[in-house]
């Protein structure tokens, strides 16, 4: 399994540049929860072509190899915090004057 370190300190420096920390963990958690969705949805689709054999009693391995696939990918948290450090991840969240304006 790799190995994914992650340093808070450099996270929180790089955020506070652009304002509020809170503002970016709430990204980060949006952020996050759309790779979670996403990588779902990808087993999902694989697990959609792979015969159900639940009626029996014998191992599927089909379905252990595509699970085995997905357990060696990082957390969506440790993707979302790779993406906003690298600043591929751009935010904006809405000032709640904004908010009750509309």
């Amino acid at each position: 399994m790799p190995y994914h370190l992650v340093n808070p300190v450099k996270v929180r420096m790089k955020e506070s540049d652009k304002g509020s920390i809170y503002q970016s963990i709430v990204a980060l958690g949006f952020r996050s929860r759309q790779i979670n969705d996403d990588i779902k949805a990808q087993i999902e689709e694989e697990l959609h072509d792979v015969i159900d054999t639940s009626d029996t009693e014998g191992v599927n391995f089909d379905q252990i190899a595509i699970s085995r696939k997905y357990d060696t990918l990082p957390k969506p948290t440790f993707i979302a915090m790779k993406e906003i450090f690298e600043e591929r991840l751009k935010y904006e969240l809405p000032v709640k004057e904004e908010i009750e304006e509309e």
